[in-house]
């Protein structure tokens, strides 16, 4: 049976990611009542076996509330991190909540006899985290729902250390490494990923699961979030109009064109087929932005035809090179839309040393949150934000920045060309997987025009600029995250 409904405000729902800088404790809702049948778990599969009774609901009742008592306790803020129980059972549950927040955990079964049925059954079952001065109130509302007898405290995050322990009947049980448990966790995965992917890239990922120092992703924000470098031009009233490019493959223009609609502009929906037949003009615009996506399928490399689409019909050479050099107008070019701009710039004034960008170097399409840093440049749309080191999101196939020569590079950094660059979790410019998710030299993920005006980068600002879009972020954001800057700069220059 497959379900959905819809969330009305995903900045209240949880995920398993723990919260280790306060005292808490974790609470086992077990709707197995203590039963952990075995039947068709992996434990048994390991063991080469089926079993013979199987998990069930044995009363639909307290699922409902479950449900229930949840819904309440997050409208009251009490829960912290949610994760159910399922595949592997209870031990599987809270490494996996361990593994992503990077710490160790405490665990106390209490008088259980049979340990192994205890952590590897399969019963539906949730895991909660509560603070410490929560807790009474947090079991008394689950009693409330009648779960008060498959509720219990079994736990709590370890601070000073980074092993999982497992505590019955007054002794440990057992004990290991957090760093052990998630290698052998992902060993099946990265010895999948090593025949499929490029293997060094494979063999970085794996690997970086040994640094138990990684602070992971985090955001150094170096200008105040507060601040809208737009606000007279806002004030003013008028909304300039800004052309959300869309060829056929294209599937970036609806976050694009909300990120510009939230900064003042009035967001234009244009089709290729528009310019090219004359039914819009682009000089009518303060800007455009040519978006992400799959245009024309990549098919004759990645915004390759985009490209050769207009370089090949002199109505649109002309349209865009008359735009391109216009001092008043801006363009940006995100991921589809970078590379297809990459390959327009001879008709791009200071573009001449971009470079092109080709397969990624693990050969596989990449979706995942990276660290960029916001470098100096002469960048209108980055303007202010250099210095700061930000999560952002990526999803392509084809961005790894290639330059026929260092002389290129050397030009673009020495010019303050390049806006954005890949950094590893301690803010270093690498080259390495998955920090650098394509390879690109020198870490490159954005460039500008020598003006100023044309910008472009791999990573999406427009997927990130609500703080509910990142996958991550920093509990102090408010509505926007700081890539909504970048947009707001775009509606400065346009006044």
């Amino acid at each position: 049976i497959s379900a959905f409904a819809p969330v009305a405000d995903i900045r209240r729902t949880l995920t398993p990611l723990l919260q280790t800088t306060l005292e808490s404790v974790l609470i086992l809702v077990d709707l197995g009542s203590g039963r952990d049948r075995l039947g068709g778990s992996a434990l048994a599969q390991v063991f080469s076996q089926i079993g013979c009774e199987g998990p069930d609901l044995d009363s639909p009742e307290q699922l409902a509330g479950l449900f229930a008592a949840t819904r309440q306790l997050i409208g009251e803020s009490k829960l912290i991190a949610y994760h159910d129980r399922s595949d592997g059972g209870l031990f599987v549950t809270l490494c996996e909540m361990a593994f992503v927040s990077r710490c160790g955990l405490e665990i106390d079964l209490g008088s259980v006899c049979d340990v192994l049925p205890a952590l590897f059954s399969e019963e539906v079952g949730v895991v909660l985290q509560v603070r410490a001065d929560d807790q009474a109130a947090v079991l008394a509302c689950l009693d409330s729902f009648g779960l008060g007898g498959c509720s219990r405290v079994i736990g709590r995050v370890e601070q000073d250390h980074n092993d999982i322990q497992i505590i019955a009947g007054g002794r440990v049980q057992y004990r290991a490494a957090r760093v052990d448990l998630h290698r052998a966790w992902s060993e099946v995965s990265w010895k999948m990923q090593r025949l499929r992917d490029n293997p060094g890239c494979a063999d970085f990922e794996y690997e970086r699961i040994l640094d138990i120092t990684d602070p992971g992703l985090h955001a150094e924000v170096s200008f105040d979030l507060g601040e809208n470098p737009a606000v007279k031009a806002i004030l003013s009233g008028s909304r300039p109009r800004v052309a959300i490019l869309r060829e056929q493959g294209v599937n970036g223009q609806i976050e694009m064109a909300a990120a510009f609609d939230r900064a003042g502009f009035s967001a234009v929906d244009v089709t290729m087929s528009d310019l090219a037949a004359g039914r819009r003009d682009l000089i009518e615009f303060s800007g455009f932005a040519a978006c992400g996506g799959f245009s024309f399928g990549d098919v004759l490399g990645a915004g390759q035809g985009w490209a050769k689409s207009i370089l090949y019909q002199s109505r649109l050479r002309d349209m865009f090179e008359l735009f391109l050099q216009h001092p008043e107008r801006f363009a940006l070019g995100v991921c589809n839309g970078c590379q297809m701009l990459a390959a327009l710039k001879e008709l791009i004034p200071g573009a001449e040393q971009w470079p092109s960008f080709e397969k990624n170097e693990s050969e596989q399409y990449e979706a995942r949150q990276v660290m960029v840093e916001v470098l100096a440049s002469d960048s209108v749309l980055l303007a202010g934000m250099e210095g700061s080191y930000l999560p952002i999101a990526v999803a392509h196939g084809e961005g790894r920045a290639t330059f026929e020569s260092n002389v290129e590079l050397k030009h673009l950094a020495d010019n303050n060309q390049t806006g954005l660059r890949y950094v590893d979790n301690r803010d270093q410019s690498t080259l390495i997987y998955p920090y650098n998710p394509n390879g690109s030299t020198d870490g490159i993920a954005g460039l500008t025009a020598a003006n100023g005006r044309v910008t472009i980068m791999m990573p999406h600002p427009e997927r990130v600029f609500r703080t509910v879009c990142n996958s991550w972020h920093p509990v102090h954001w408010g509505e926007h995250s700081p890539w909504l800057r970048l947009f707001q700069n775009a509606r400065a220059f346009a006044a």
